[in-house]
C-alpha cells in the first residue's frame, strides 16, 4: 500500500523563508515595545487559509494557524496594493474600538508574501482623553475678571519676541551680547519695573535669573 505524502505547505525559496523569520523578529520588537496596548500579528501570506504565523499581545483572541483577513487576501491579488495602510479604524470581536496599521512586505520578485499587522486598542485612551478633556476643561463664560500673570508680562514678553525678530532669531537662541543688548532696550523702555521682570524674562530666554541678573549689570 502506498503511503500519502505529507502536506508540508507551500514551498518557500531561501529569501521568502529568511524574510518570514525576519518578520517575525521585528513583531516581537514592536509588541515588546508597546505592550500591553498593541497587539501585533504576522501574517504569512503564501498561506492564506492559515497565515496566522505569530501574534503579540493577543487583543482580537485569535491564534496561530487562523486564515487572512481581507487586506491579506487583497494583497495576494494585487501585487499593486498599497503596501502600507496605516492608522485605518477597526474593530475586536467584543466591539472594542481600534486603530489599526497593516505593511505588506514583498519579495524580490515584488509579490506579498507577509504582512506584519498592529492593532491598538483605543479603549483605554479614549478613557485618559475623556478625563484629561474634563480636567483642562474651563467655565469662560462665568469667570472672574482676573489675572495670575502681572501687568505688564505680555508686553515684556512682546518686547523680548520683537527684539530677536530683527536679529532673526528666537528669545532662546539669543547669544550673550545680545541679550546684553536687549537687557539694555528693555530699562530704557522701563519694562524692568514689571513685577518679576527678572523671572518673567528668564523663562523666556530660556535661562536663569541669575544670568539675567548679570546682564543686566554689564
Amino acid at each position: 500500500m502506498k503511503k500519502s505524502k505529507v502536506d508540508t505547505g507551500p514551498v518557500r525559496s531561501a529569501e521568502q523563508a529568511l524574510l518570514l523569520e525576519q518578520i517575525k523578529q521585528v513583531a516581537e520588537g514592536l509588541a515588546k515595545t508597546f505592550a500591553p496596548f498593541c497587539e501585533v500579528v504576522v501574517h504569512d501570506l503564501l498561506e492564506p487559509q492559515h497565515s496566522v504565523l505569530a501574534i503579540h499581545n493577543n487583543l482580537s483572541g485569535r491564534e496561530v494557524g487562523q486564515p487572512t483577513t481581507e487586506l491579506g487576501l487583497a494583497r495576494i491579488l494585487d501585487p499593486a496594493f498599497p503596501q502600507v495602510v496605516a492608522n485605518y479604524p477597526n474593530k475586536f470581536a467584543d466591539g472594542r474600538q481600534a486603530k489599526s496599521t497593516s505593511i505588506g512586505i514583498k519579495d524580490g520578485d515584488g509579490n506579498y508574501i507577509a504582512a506584519l499587522c498592529m492593532n491598538l486598542d483605543l479603549t483605554l485612551f479614549q478613557g485618559f482623553q475623556s478625563a484629561i478633556g474634563q480636567f483642562v476643561a474651563i467655565d469662560s463664560d462665568n469667570a472672574p475678571k482676573e489675572t495670575l500673570d502681572p501687568a505688564g508680562a505680555d508686553a515684556l514678553r512682546a518686547r523680548i519676541d520683537q527684539f530677536a525678530a530683527r536679529l532673526a532669531a528666537t528669545p532662546r537662541t539669543l547669544k550673550t551680547p545680545a541679550r546684553k543688548a536687549l537687557l539694555v532696550e528693555l530699562r530704557v523702555a522701563g519694562l524692568l519695573d514689571v513685577r518679576r521682570a527678572m523671572e518673567i524674562i528668564a523663562e523666556h530666554l530660556g535661562v536663569s535669573r541669575a544670568a539675567v541678573y548679570t546682564y543686566a549689570k554689564s
